[in-house]
C-alpha cells in the first residue's frame, strides 16, 4: 500500500472510532433521559392520585350541602302549600260577614239623603251603623260623593282586568277592596320555587366534571383523544403546550404522550395494542357434539419426475401434467376425488423441484396424510429426503407409493430398504408405514392406494364443525386478467358461502364466486373442500390463514393492521441488512459487494416465493441478488419504470408484458427476460452474477535488463542501451523501471530493437535498445523488469 492509502485507512478507522464513542455517549444520554422520564411519570401519577383523593372529599362535602339545601326548599314549599288553603277560607268568611251586616242595615236605617240626621262629627257611631259610603240597598258598597275612587294597586307584569280571584288572600286584602287583583296560581308558585332552587344550585355548586376511562391505542390524533375524554380540543392542545409540544388538532400522538395527557387531565388511561383487533379470530373451540366426519386431505410429495402429478391424474382421470411447462409441476394444486363408494378424498399436489421447498412445507402443514411417491427405478433422491423431513416436522402419517413398477429395472424392495436409512419403516419390514406398489401409466393398484388412504383416515377419525364461520388456508393465489385476484382456499372448519366477508393475510374481500377444481361454480364449500375464491381486493400470500368475519369494517381493520405490520417488518429487515459498524468497517476493508437488482413477476404467488428464495441462495460475499419488487400478474409500466430507475433485470415467469410496457422497455433499454421453467431462471441469473464479478489478474515474471548507456535520438527521445541479465524481454509486455530497488515507473515499451531492426523478444545475454511510452527519465544503472499479466475469469 502507498502512504496515501495507509493514511486514508487510518483516517477511516479513527472516524469509525469517533462514531462508536459518539454512539455510546448517545446511548448513555438516552438511558439518563429515560430514567428522568420515569421519575417524572411517577411524580405525575402521585399528583394524579392526590388530586383524585381531594376531588372525592370535595364531592362528599358538595353532596352534603346539596342535600341540606333540598331539605330547606322542601320545607318552605310545604309551608307555602299549607298557608294557601287557610287564606282562602278566611277570605270567604270575611265576605259572608260583610254581606250579612249590609242586609241588616238595609232593614233598619233610612237612606242617606232622605232626611236622616247624620251623627255629629265626633260622636261615636252606633252599633250596626254604616260609615259613609257603606253598603246601600241591595248590599252594594257606596262611597261618599265628590270622593275620588281609590287607585287600584298594580303589579308589574299583571293584566289590569283579571277574570278570577285565586291564590293567596287574607281578611285585610278583602276589606281594602283588593278582591279584584288576580293572584298567582299554584302552578306559577311551583315554577317559581323550582327556578329559585335551580338558582341556588347554580350559585352554590359548580358543574360536575365526569372522569372517564380512556382507551389509548398505539397512535391517536389530538381530536380523537379529546373526543374520548369529552374534553375540548383547545384544552388538550393547551396541556400539550405545557408539556413542551406544539401540535395541531390533527397531529398524531404516540401512546406514551397520550397517556401523559390523559393522566394530566384527571382521566384514567387504558393502553391497548393495535393487534388486539385480531383477538378472538379463530380461537374458539368447537363442541364435540357439533363435529361431523370430513374427507381426508392428502398431500402428494416426492422428488421431481417421480410421477406425482401423473399418479394424481390417474386418480382423477384427467390430464394435468401435459399442460405443465417442461413436464414438471411448478404450481401447488388442490383437487377432490369422488370414489365409487361415495367417499371423497382431497389431494394437494406439490412441486418436486428443489426451488419449491416452501410449497412442500406448506402442503405438509395443512394436510392430514402424506403420500410419498418414490420411483421404483430411481430410488431415494434429495427431494424425497426433504419430503420425509417435512412430513415428520408436521407430525402427520405417511403412506409410501412406489411408482413406475412397470418400467424395466424397477425394484420395490430396494426402495423399502433405502427408506430404512431415513427412519421410515414400512409394514413389510415390521413398521407402521403402509407401502403400495402402483403404476400411474398402467393404472395399476390405484384402488389399493385409495383403500390405504381411507384406512389411515378412519384411524385418524377426522371431524370438523360445518355449522360455523369458515376458516382455512390459502393454498395458492394468482392474478387472472379476466377475473382479478383468485385464491385457492382449502376450507378446514365451517362452511364458506357466496357473499361471506373474509380476510386473508393483509387482504380482504367479499366472496363473489366459488369455483371447484373442475371449473364448476358452487354456492357453498364445506370442510376439506378445495375451492377458488373470487372477490379479493388484492393478492394474498400463499400459506396465509383465511377467516370469515362478521362485518366489512372489521375485515378492513384487520387487513390494514396486517399490512402496516408487514411493511414495518420489511423496513426493519432492510435497515438491519445494512449491518453493524464492525460489518461496515469490514466491508470498507474488503470492498463493497456488487448487487444484481431484479424485478420478479409470475403467474402465481407460490412461484414468486420460490424464485425469490432460489435467487437469494445464489448470493455470495462477492455478488448478491437484490429483489426490488416481486408480484403476481403481467409486467406493466410501473415495473419497467422501477427497473429503469434501478437498472434492474425484469424476470417474467409464465407471464408477459402488456404492449405499453414492451414499448417502454425498448425505448428505455430495460432488459426483460421470459421463462417458463424455474431452473432456467436460476442458471441465467447465476451467469449474470458471474459477469458482474471483476476479473483477477495474475502477474508472470519474464526477465530483467540493465541500462548501461543512454542515447538521445532526435524525434524519438531517450533510448536505453540495455543488457538482458535474466529471462527474456518481450515487445508488448508490461515493464517497470527500478532505481535502487524502488519502482520509478510502470508502463509499456515504445520500442524494442536489436541493432536497427524491431524484434519481438530478446533473450538473456544479449543487448538491445528499449524506450518507454511517454517517459524519458532513464539513467545508467537502472533495472528494467519485464512481466506479463494474465486475466483470470471469476467464478461464484
Amino acid at each position: 500500500m502507498t502512504d496515501e492509502e495507509k493514511e486514508a485507512r487510518a483516517r477511516a478507522l479513527v472516524e469509525a472510532g469517533k462514531e462508536e464513542v459518539l454512539r455510546r455517549q448517545r446511548a448513555i444520554e438516552e438511558a439518563a433521559r429515560r430514567a428522568e422520564e420515569e421519575v417524572r411519570l411517577a411524580k405525575q401519577r402521585e399528583e394524579a392520585e392526590r388530586r383524585a383523593a381531594e376531588e372525592e372529599a370535595r364531592k362528599k362535602l358538595e353532596e352534603e350541602a346539596r342535600r341540606k339545601a333540598e331539605d330547606q326548599l322542601q320545607k318552605r314549599l310545604r309551608e307555602a302549600q299549607a298557608q294557601a288553603p287557610q287564606s282562602t277560607a278566611a277570605a270567604h268568611r270575611a265576605q259572608q260577614l260583610l254581606d250579612a251586616d249590609g242586609g241588616r242595615e238595609d232593614r233598619t236605617a233610612p237612606r242617606a239623603g232622605a232626611g236622616a240626621p247624620r251623627p255629629a262629627g265626633g260622636a261615636p257611631r252606633p252599633v250596626g251603623a254604616r260609615p259613609a259610603g257603606a253598603a246601600g240597598p241591595g248590599g252594594a258598597l257606596r262611597r261618599p260623593p265628590m270622593m275620588p275612587p281609590p287607585k287600584r294597586p298594580t303589579t308589574p307584569g299583571r293584566r289590569e282586568d283579571p277574570k278570577r280571584r285565586t291564590g293567596k288572600i287574607d281578611v285585610g286584602a278583602a276589606l281594602n277592596d283588593e278582591d279584584t287583583v288576580r293572584g298567582r296560581s299554584l302552578a306559577a308558585l311551583r315554577r317559581a320555587n323550582e327556578k329559585e332552587k335551580r338558582k341556588m344550585y347554580s350559585a352554590s355548586e359548580p358543574a360536575q366534571k365526569v372522569y372517564r376511562e380512556v382507551t389509548i391505542p398505539e397512535s391517536i390524533s389530538v381530536q380523537d383523544l379529546a373526543n374520548r375524554m369529552s374534553e375540548r380540543g383547545a384544552d388538550v392542545i393547551r396541556t400539550l403546550m405545557k408539556m413542551g409540544q406544539l401540535v395541531t388538532i390533527n397531529h398524531t400522538l404516540d401512546a406514551d404522550t397520550a397517556e401523559l395527557v390523559v393522566s394530566e387531565m384527571g382521566h384514567t388511561p387504558k393502553r391497548v395494542a393495535e393487534g388486539d383487533i385480531e383477538v378472538g379470530l379463530g380461537a374458539d373451540q368447537d363442541a364435540p357434539e357439533a363435529l361431523q366426519s370430513r374427507p381426508p386431505v392428502v398431500t402428494i410429495m416426492g422428488h421431481v419426475d417421480h410421477g406425482k402429478t401423473s399418479l394424481l391424474d390417474a386418480l382423477r382421470a384427467t390430464d394435468v401434467a401435459a399442460h405443465e411447462a417442461g413436464g414438471i409441476t411448478q404450481h401447488i394444486g388442490a383437487y377432490q376425488v369422488n370414489l365409487p363408494s361415495g367417499q371423497k378424498i382431497t389431494f394437494l399436489d406439490t412441486p418436486g423441484h428443489e426451488a419449491f421447498t416452501a410449497m412442500r412445507a406448506r402442503g405438509a402443514k395443512v394436510t392430514d396424510i402424506v403420500v410419498l411417491v418414490v420411483a421404483a427405478d430411481d430410488g431415494i433422491m434429495p427431494q424425497t429426503i426433504e419430503a420425509i423431513a417435512h412430513a415428520k416436522a408436521a407430525h402427520v402419517p405417511m403412506i409410501v407409493a412406489i411408482n413406475k413398477i412397470d418400467k424395466p429395472g424397477a425394484d420395490a424392495s430396494r426402495v423399502r430398504q433405502a427408506l430404512l436409512q431415513h427412519e421410515v419403516q414400512v409394514e413389510e419390514f415390521g413398521g407402521d408405514v403402509q407401502s403400495v406398489e402402483v403404476s400411474a401409466l398402467k393404472k395399476t393398484n390405484l384402488d389399493k392406494l385409495e383403500e390405504a388412504i381411507l384406512l389411515q383416515a378412519e384411524l385418524l377419525d377426522l371431524k370438523a364443525n360445518p355449522e360455523r364461520a369458515a376458516e382455512g388456508t390459502i393454498v395458492e393465489a394468482k392474478l387472472d386478467p379476466g377475473r382479478g385476484s383468485v385464491a385457492t382456499v382449502l376450507v378446514q372448519r365451517g362452511t364458506l358461502h357466496t357473499g361471506d366477508v373474509f380476510v386473508a393475510g393483509a387482504v380482504w374481500g367479499r366472496v363473489r364466486r366459488l369455483v371447484d377444481d373442475r371449473n364448476n361454480s358452487v354456492e357453498v364449500a364445506g370442510p376439506a373442500f378445495p375451492v377458488e375464491v373470487l372477490g379479493l381486493n388484492g393478492t394474498p400470500e400463499a400459506g396465509d390463514e383465511f377467516h370469515v368475519v362478521d362485518t366489512e369494517s372489521r375485515a378492513r381493520e384487520i387487513a390494514e393492521y396486517r399490512a402496516r405490520r408487514d411493511r414495518q417488518a420489511q423496513l426493519a429487515k432492510a435497515a438491519g441488512g445494512r449491518g453493524t459498524l464492525e460489518e461496515m468497517l469490514a466491508g470498507i476493508r474488503a470492498g463493497t459487494a456488487k448487487e444484481l437488482p431484479v424485478v420478479i413477476k409470475a403467474d402465481v404467488q407460490g412461484s414468486v416465493e420460490a424464485i425469490a428464495a432460489s435467487l437469494a441462495k445464489q448470493s455470495t460475499d462477492k455478488v448478491s441478488v437484490r429483489v426490488l419488487y416481486s408480484g403476481v400478474g403481467g409486467v406493466n409500466e410501473s415495473d419497467v419504470t422501477l427497473a429503469r430507475a434501478s437498472k434492474a433485470l425484469i424476470i417474467g415467469f409464465n407471464v408477459r408484458a402488456n404492449p405499453q410496457a414492451r414499448e417502454m422497455s425498448r425505448r428505455d433499454k430495460v432488459e426483460m427476460r421470459y421463462y417458463s421453467i424455474i431452473y432456467n431462471v436460476v442458471d441465467d441469473v447465476r451467469a449474470l452474477m458471474t459477469g458482474l464479478l471483476e476479473p483477477t489478474y495474475k502477474e508472470t515474471f519474464l526477465g530483467n535488463a540493465e541500462i548501461r548507456q543512454v542515447f538521445r535520438i532526435t524525434k524519438v527521445g531517450n533510448v536505453g542501451g540495455c543488457y538482458v541479465t535474466e529471462g527474456q524481454v518481450k515487445r508488448g509486455a508490461k515493464v517497470r523501471l527500478l532505481r535502487d530497488n524502488t519502482v520509478i515507473h510502470e508502463g509499456t515499451l515504445k520500442t524494442l530493437k536489436r541493432f536497427k531492426d524491431e524484434v519481438r523478444e530478446v533473450g538473456a545475454g544479449f543487448e538491445c535498445g528499449m524506450a518507454f511510452e511517454n517517459y524519458e527519465d532513464i539513467r545508467e544503472g537502472d533495472i528494467i523488469e519485464c512481466f506479463d499479466v494474465e486475466e483470470i475469469r471469476p467464478t461464484l
